[in-house]
């Protein structure tokens, strides 16, 4: 074992593969490369004499010994990197690196206009934003904050509302496929037509929900396309195309309804449910980066410009 202490940055690097109890997992959230982690974990083993992971081809987790240095070495790091974020509050404006992650719907809809006037106030920020629709551990994936729907947050976090407070569920299909397969008149009737669905990473296909006059109705049908919400274009265009029935955010399908491209199914079972909220882990001291972020979305949009037209798109 050698007498000199190890670096600050082996040490990172071990507690950041140990939480993502992986190298290509602590790569993507680091932005470093795989094999300049592994590098660093065998200096600070060799340095330490002792094992801190098991590695097997399928995964990686700490050995007892390195439990028990992750467990003292994550306060001390957070303390660490808060110090270092308190000469954020001398400059004029914060610097760093804001990590979010969200889902599909909103990196696609309400966050994009969002995003650009935060980048315009705050261009000493860096946002890494993470897209993904699956259940997520913020401390775990490396992520500031997340944005998620009520029924997905994780427990133990401060909630803040962002984005639309009510959104809803759109049912459509092309006019040729109506034509051809009749128009249903109730939601069970979808069990008889051809519905392209939508599936999480894991592989679960989520059901279509639909709700009328305080009543609710769950129907699980089958169809020709099954596809993940970071492709769910390959869906609505096949709609277009008429080879289905499409279940989608109504923001979403908005410019085709409009076109007359598709047309709206059962619209009085259109599910309406609460908007999204930007959640975090509660800390007494949060990074500048995120704190912005906070003020930015508690903080009242920006009026219309004199002599635009309010609405227009």
């Amino acid at each position: 074992m050698s007498t000199e202490l190890p670096s600050m940055a082996d040490l990172s690097t071990f507690a950041l593969v140990a939480q993502h109890r992986g190298f290509r997992q602590a790569a993507r959230a680091s932005g470093q490369s795989a094999s300049a982690l592994s590098q660093a974990l065998r200096r600070l083993e060799t340095q330490l004499g002792i094992r801190l992971l098991e590695r097997t081809t399928r995964s990686v987790a700490p050995t007892a010994a390195g439990a028990l240095l992750l467990g003292r070495l994550q306060p001390a790091l957070m303390q660490v990197a808060s110090a270092l974020d308190v000469l954020n509050e001398l400059r004029d404006s914060p610097r760093g690196t804001l990590r979010l992650n969200v889902p599909v719907s909103a990196a696609r809809h309400f966050l994009q206009p969002m995003l650009s006037r935060f980048m315009e106030l705050y261009p000493d920020i860096t946002l890494d934003i993470v897209v993904d629709n699956n259940f997520v551990d913020l401390v775990a994936s490396g992520c500031d904050a997340g944005i998620r729907y009520g029924e997905r947050l994780e427990q133990d976090m401060i909630a803040l509302p962002i984005g639309p407070r009510t959104e809803r569920f759109a049912l459509a299909a092309a006019p040729a496929y109506l034509a051809r397969r009749g128009v249903p008149q109730h939601p069970r009737e979808l069990l008889q037509h051809a519905c392209l669905r939508g599936k999480f990473l894991s592989g679960l296909v989520y059901p279509w929900e639909f709700g009328r006059d305080g009543q609710t109705l769950t129907v699980d049908p089958g169809g020709p396309l099954i596809v993940t919400p970071t492709v769910a274009d390959l869906a609505v265009h096949a709609a277009v195309a008429g080879h289905g029935l499409i279940y989608l955010f109504e923001d979403w399908l908005a410019p085709y309804l409009a076109s007359g491209q598709l047309q709206p199914v059962l619209p009085e079972w259109w599910l309406r449910f609460p908007g999204p909220f930007l959640y975090y882990a509660g800390r007494r001291h949060l990074p500048a980066p995120l704190r912005a972020f906070i003020d930015f979305v508690q903080s009242p949009p920006p009026a219309a410009s004199p002599g635009l037209a309010t609405g227009s798109v």
